[in-house]
């Protein structure tokens, strides 16, 4: 009996250190274990999605590494010493932002990058991803709530000026992605709902402005293509109709890793970036479809459950924001790849290739994990 108590206890400690020595690295074990976990199955379906090209794969491989990187860094970082600097980040952005208005790279018909030749290339707007809901919970933390009119006339402004200015490159996907960021905050503040009901009711000359004065003919296209793809289906209507043919033709079960044929014959654009969701519902069906929206379902519950836990106003409007935002991404790729939303050019979460956004969003979680891990220190001052 007394063996049997010491080996329990003996376990019990075992425990106790792992505890500890996460918390000293202040890394969420739940969460590190989740995006290990996507980067595997990354790796795994964009070989077959690239057409088993090596090169493409070690690329991802090392941006899941410095992106991972990333995350502890700045999971390093207390909330609070974020806040301090969310302004100045702010501001560096959004310069980064003109530089590329004045001097960006163009590839595709759009002007989103910084070439440095020889050593870097990068999309700015993807910073803007995370330092738009630090801005405004940094700007609305230290505010009364639920937030007063100039508050949130404030806060719309910070936002605006962004969103504008990534309009421009064009990328209508990345900019209603960052509005969405800063909106979440301002929900989250408690904003009345009758500003919510106003706003909404709002969209509908918005939407009809944008048609008419800001939208690109390729935007005013996709969204022609969305309601009718049929119209055009060896044209703008092709990318959608063979991406549900993709997802159709997997069935339950798929047809089995390395063996598609939409992606492999390349029927299916863009297969290893926005539509790489059909290349897996085409070779692992309808199961392989679910296990990786379990997978991001974890994810987001945990990220609303670091939200509820959250002791610092700053740090639960960041933490709720973030969670959201990143609900949106999946639903808006697996919308419109699968045809219930307008195609804007959104990848997949951790499994489209892409070393920016990959960086980015993991960046994202190391803020997460900083808002969960600090909690007792934070309790204690």
């Amino acid at each position: 009996m007394s063996g049997t108590f010491d080996r329990t206890l003996s376990r019990e400690d075992v425990m106790r250190r792992r505890a500890t020595l996460l918390q000293r690295l202040h890394i969420d074990g739940l969460l590190l274990l989740l995006l290990l976990t996507l980067a595997a199955a990354s790796l795994f379906i964009l070989y077959s999605a690239s057409g088993k090209n090596l090169d493409l794969l070690m690329k991802q491989a090392s941006s899941f590494g410095l992106g991972l990187g990333a995350m502890l860094v700045i999971a390093q970082f207390e909330p609070r010493f974020m806040a301090r600097w969310v302004p100045l980040g702010y501001l560096v952005v959004v310069g980064l932002l003109l530089v590329v208005e004045f001097l960006g790279h163009t590839a595709m018909g759009a002007t989103r990058w910084i070439n440095i030749p020889g050593v870097i290339r990068f999309q700015p707007s993807e910073f803007m991803k995370i330092i738009m809901p630090m801005t405004i919970a940094w700007y609305l933390s230290s505010r009364p709530l639920p937030p007063r009119l100039k508050h949130t006339l404030v806060s719309l402004a910070l936002i605006v000026v962004p969103f504008v200015l990534i309009l421009k490159q064009p990328d209508l996907g990345t900019s209603l992605l960052i509005l969405a960021s800063g909106a979440f905050v301002l929900f989250i503040a408690g904003l009345p709902w009758r500003w919510i009901l106003g706003a909404v009711t709002a969209l509908v000359p918005v939407a009809v402005g944008m048609w008419y004065f800001v939208m690109h003919d390729y935007q005013k296209q996709r969204v022609l293509t969305f309601l009718d793809p049929e119209s055009d289906p060896l044209g703008t209507g092709w990318n959608i109709i063979q991406s549900k043919a993709a997802i159709g033709s997997g069935g339950v079960f798929g047809k089995g890793w390395l063996l598609g044929t939409q992606s492999h014959l390349d029927f299916l654009p863009e297969s290893h970036t926005d539509f790489i969701i059909a290349v897996l519902a085409e070779e692992f069906g309808l199961v392989g479809v679910c296990l990786l929206l379990v997978l991001y379902l974890l994810l987001i519950a945990r990220g609303l459950t670091i939200t509820v836990q959250a002791q610092t106003l700053f740090g639960k409007l960041l933490a709720g924001a973030l969670t959201m935002t990143f609900f949106v991404y999946v639903f808006v790729n697996i919308g419109m790849v699968s045809g219930l939303l307008p195609v804007v050019g959104v990848p997949l979460p951790f499994i489209s290739y892409g070393g920016t956004s990959l960086v980015t969003l993991l960046s994202g979680f190391g803020v997460l994990m900083s808002i969960h891990t600090h909690r007792k220190w934070i309790a204690q001052v």
